[in-house]
């Protein structure tokens, strides 16, 4: 059985092509899930909603305590840190996270970066030992063979490597060198774009993604494939 952690971060909490002003990377990733529910029934799905429900932001507090050994903490600590470590267990129990993504003036929403912040955790996602030779740092999740999925919408278009605005993209970079830090390095993306184009540009871009998303179902739900690519082919 596949444990599958389906995060949602837009700012709008409905879906486009259901509620008025919906957003586009929750109907992407509501769509993906929908199809590997029926594609694999018996999976445990776990839902975590980031623009509606924001984790905390990091503090000073949280940062004093993530970085004091777990036997020296003290019990303000351990609630400072709770929040942050019922997301990490999340983390470490998916097997595939599924994020709806959208960019927001060039970067990911303010959630999605809070959860971000919470998730990369020393000594439980990724390891830093000052004497170790060579990197004191090291990513404590290879081994565990997790996929990462993003489903993102962005206003404009031309966010794809080599495209107009590629430069401009600090969505996928951003997650896929976050996530391969932790040693998530298994990514795949699929975007809407022309959001605020509107009109049939938006309507075929929405098509193709969603087909997109049928196949990248259809490839993932069946004995696991070993890929590295990310697609950043639009301000939800």
């Amino acid at each position: 059985m596949t444990s599958l952690l389906h995060l949602d971060a837009s700012a709008r909490p409905g879906r486009s092509g259901i509620d008025p002003h919906g957003s586009h990377s929750r109907r992407l990733s509501a769509r993906f899930v929908e199809q590997w529910q029926k594609a694999r029934p018996g999976d445990r799905i776990l839902y975590r909603d980031l623009g509606q429900h924001p984790p905390h932001p990091v503090s000073g507090e949280w940062i004093h305590a993530a970085f004091t050994k777990p036997e020296a903490r003290e019990p303000w600590m351990h609630d400072v840190l709770a929040e942050s470590d019922a997301l990490v267990d999340e983390l470490l129990e998916a097997d595939l996270i599924v994020a709806g993504v959208p960019m927001y003036n060039f970067g990911v929403p303010a959630g999605f970066k809070a959860y971000i912040d919470n998730i990369v955790r020393v000594g439980r996602t990724f390891g830093f030992d000052r004497s170790r030779q060579g990197l004191p740092y090291w990513p404590m999740l290879t081994d565990m063979h997790k996929r990462l999925v993003v489903l993102g919408s962005r206003g404009d278009y031309g966010y794809a490597p080599g495209e107009r605005m590629a430069q401009a993209n600090h969505v996928e970079p951003h997650i896929r060198t976050v996530f391969g830090y932790l040693g998530i390095e298994d990514v795949h993306g699929i975007a809407v774009e022309y959001d605020e184009f509107g009109g049939e540009h938006l309507q075929v871009s929405l098509d193709q993604a969603e087909r997109r998303i049928g196949a990248l179902v259809e490839s993932l739900a069946t004995p696991q494939k070993t890929s590295r690519n990310i697609v950043a082919p639009s301000h939800d």
